[in-house]
């Protein structure tokens, strides 16, 4: 059992995080071996499994991640975009693989995290499923193939406690749709309407967000032409897929030279 890679889960008290430590203790090809959560937290001190309300799983929780790391191979990473910077350097200080699930990014920290790739290996995705980052590909074909008179929508749902809008799968689909098209996202996006806004510019990608409820996700990726729509959409009923996809990640980068990955590199997309 020793031999198998260790993993850390940092935010383990978050949703995703119970998910992960559940689903890293029972895998047959990884242990857990670390998890953090930050400093004050009240699961600091405690055996993981018995703050999850569970038997206890023999990994106290942690709010110093070089302790966390140090018989570690991997890191995986949900939780707030100031957090995931930090953890990014001193993931690279311990020679662990970083997988970031976290969303929400601003310029400034993805040229942070390019900074740390440098010298670790992370493994970044706004979306760890398998069916999203095929979504991905198909909305990039999709939008090599069709003109500027099919304008490009992007819908997004999710549940009521998510802080962050667009959420960070919209942003890959619509990267995905710009690049298809040739384009700089940023120049074409249009990221919130309200009044009276105009006739909608030809060319430019708009995304929409819904909030409410326990909605897990949905992305639906509209081309609406002139009598006809072409729609591609994914349905997320089980949050268990982002975890697998992480975990998934966490394996196949351990031994990779530093660098930046993403899922459509895990995944031989």
């Amino acid at each position: 059992m020793s031999e198998l890679p260790g993993i850390v889960v940092n935010g383990a008290s978050g949703r995703m995080g119970r998910m992960l430590v559940k689903l890293v203790s029972e895998s047959p090809a990884a242990r857990l071996v670390g998890a953090l959560e930050r400093p004050g937290h009240d699961w600091v001190g405690r055996d993981v499994g018995e703050a999850m309300g569970g038997a206890p799983l023999g990994v106290t929780v942690t709010d110093d991640p070089l302790e966390a790391m140090a018989r570690a191979r991997a890191v995986i990473d949900f939780t707030a975009p100031a957090a995931s910077v930090a953890l990014a350097a001193l993931a690279a200080q311990a020679r662990a693989v970083h997988v970031i699930g976290t969303t929400g990014f601003t310029e400034d920290d993805l040229e942070k995290l390019s900074a740390a790739a440098r010298h670790a290996t992370i493994i970044r995705a706004g979306n760890m499923s398998l069916g999203v980052n095929l979504l991905v590909q198909l909305t990039k074909k999709v939008a090599a193939a069709l003109d500027e008179s099919f304008d490009i929508e992007i819908v997004e749902a999710h549940h009521r406690h998510k802080v962050d809008a667009p959420s960070g799968t919209a942003l890959m689909l619509g990267e995905a749709a710009a690049e298809g098209r040739g384009v700089q996202l940023g120049r074409v996006a249009d990221r919130g309407r309200d009044g009276i806004t105009g006739e909608r510019v030809p060319g430019h990608i708009g995304f929409s967000s819904v909030r409410g409820g326990d909605i897990v996700g949905e992305h639906d990726v509209i081309f609406a032409g002139a009598g006809e729509r072409v729609i591609l959409r994914h349905v997320a009923t089980d949050r268990a897929i982002f975890a697998r996809g992480a975990l998934k990640a966490a394996l196949w980068g351990i031994g990779r030279k530093p660098g930046a990955y993403d899922m459509h590199d895990v995944l031989g997309l």
